[in-house]
């Protein structure tokens, strides 16, 4: 019953969001498109439920072809990024089109986040048990490490990556599981856009 509410609530909520800040997205659309030409929408490969893959959908913040000229990692110093991408980032505006993923079923609001499928694979183990349920927006891990880009100062950003940040989210993603239910859904929400006030 959890989830089928949950699900009602993800599609509602999201519809309601889209279309409130439609203009939003117009905005935002038209400042990427002048600033950097298109594509305006950013598509990346991410692993969702039962191990089915699917394109998560974002705001593009970085020059074209970024993903092929470096790691799937990036920090603040990153070169790819974009003025205007720097922006979307800080405000978390380049994550609103995932509100379509939700949409389409790929994703929940709340929930672990979904992971590039190479990282995945460093943690089968763990993720045979993540990927039981719906990847989310935001979950305790994208709170904790909602500047995450400013904490990864290694000159190889993947490995510090690997070794260092995503065991930690992967032991909040479990920490959910363990949790979840309508009660911790509207914590990690309040908590969630306590932090994009900040």
């Amino acid at each position: 019953m959890y989830f089928f509410i949950k699900r009602i609530l993800d599609i509602f909520v999201s519809l309601i969001i889209v279309i409130l800040l439609l203009p939003l997205f117009i905005v935002i659309s038209l400042v990427v498109l002048v600033t950097s030409g298109r594509p305006i929408f950013f598509y990346q490969v991410r692993m969702g439920k039962n191990w089915k893959p699917f394109n998560i959908i974002k705001f593009r913040s970085m020059i074209k072809n970024a993903d092929k000229m470096g790691p799937g990692i990036t920090s603040n110093s990153d070169s790819r990024i974009t003025w205007i991408g720097k922006i979307l980032r800080r405000a978390k505006l380049d994550e609103l089109p995932q509100l379509l993923n939700v949409l389409k079923g790929d994703m929940s609001l709340i929930g672990p986040r979904p992971e590039l499928p190479i990282y995945v694979n460093y943690f089968k183990n763990d993720y045979s048990l993540i990927l039981n349920i719906r990847p989310g927006i935001t979950d305790y891990a994208a709170i904790e490490f909602r500047n995450e880009e400013s904490l990864i100062k290694s000159a190889d950003k993947e490995s510090f990556y690997i070794n260092q940040i995503l065991p930690i989210k992967i032991s909040l993603y479990k920490k959910y599981l363990s949790e979840m239910g309508p009660l911790t859904d509207f914590k990690i929400l309040f908590n969630t856009i306590k932090g994009i006030m900040k």
